[in-house]
């Protein structure tokens, strides 16, 4: 079965060789930036930390889902992810510019640490599958479903997954698609230096990944806690996703990995 990643993100494809999965990687092409402004117009205020991963993991999901991979059409589930780190009710993305990137860390490291709140889009284009029972004729036909809520999109084409606490999940499933929202909170070193974080922003590492620090490099050494699935901070809540393929489609994981 195969697994299309809405991403061209070296650390989510490397979650998924990690866990036995190949996926094919595809660059969605989407004006992140535009996307989120739209959709906080519409609702007439600022997007939450749920509201912009899940509106942008489904934009990314969505964008590949209808393309042609190779020159043909996508068969199998595509994933879309998007994360954000919440500081004192501020979002922050992708820094990009080293001073940018120095200030966040000064913001982060006075409040002590912040929510990496972490959105997924999985779309099924299965080109095997039957419109009448929304299975394909194999074994996963047969695997029983835990019941999920069902998915509504606000008039904005925002996911309304209710109420996330910093640290929960929401899922919720519709037609072709499961959306989800994972978060963890994580906890900073109460002794970094400026000197610190002057070594660690010219790595360059820190530029174009949201909130400006990876737990999977080098910035790992200034997270002291991380309540909430590691992936999640990385890229993808592996554990979500595997909850979203078998909820939302009867899929278990194993049916991906490359044996």
């Amino acid at each position: 079965m195969r697994l299309y990643l809405a991403s061209t993100s070296p650390a989510r494809r490397a979650l998924l060789a990690q866990s036995g999965i190949e996926p094919v990687l595809v660059s969605p092409g989407v004006d992140e930036d535009a996307a989120a402004a739209a959709a906080a117009a519409a609702l007439g205020r600022d997007l939450t930390g749920p509201e912009l991963v899940s509106l942008l993991a489904v934009a990314k999901a969505s964008a590949v889902a209808d393309a042609d991979v190779a020159g043909s059409p996508v068969d199998g589930f595509v994933f879309g992810g998007d994360s954000a780190f919440e500081v004192d009710g501020r979002l922050y993305g992708k820094p990009h510019d080293p001073a940018v990137a120095r200030e966040r860390w000064r913001q982060m490291l006075a409040a002590g640490g912040g929510t990496l709140w972490s959105g997924h889009c999985v779309v099924d284009r299965r080109r095997d599958l039957d419109p009448a029972t929304g299975r394909t004729g194999g074994p996963d036909a047969a695997r029983p479903v835990p019941p999920v809520r069902s998915l509504v999109t606000s008039p904005a084409g925002v996911p309304e997954l209710g109420d996330v606490a910093p640290g929960g999940s929401a899922l919720a499933a519709g037609g072709d698609r499961v959306v989800a929202v994972d978060s963890a909170v994580l906890t900073f070193a109460d002794d970094v230096s400026a000197d610190e974080i002057d070594a660690y922003v010219a790595t360059g590492e820190p530029l174009e990944v949201a909130g400006a620090f990876t737990i999977d490099g080098r910035a790992a050494a200034y997270i002291t806690r991380i309540d909430g699935a590691p992936s999640a901070v990385i890229g993808m809540s592996l554990p979500v996703l595997r909850s979203m393929l078998l909820r939302g489609f009867g899929i278990a994981w194993h049916d991906f990995w490359s044996l």
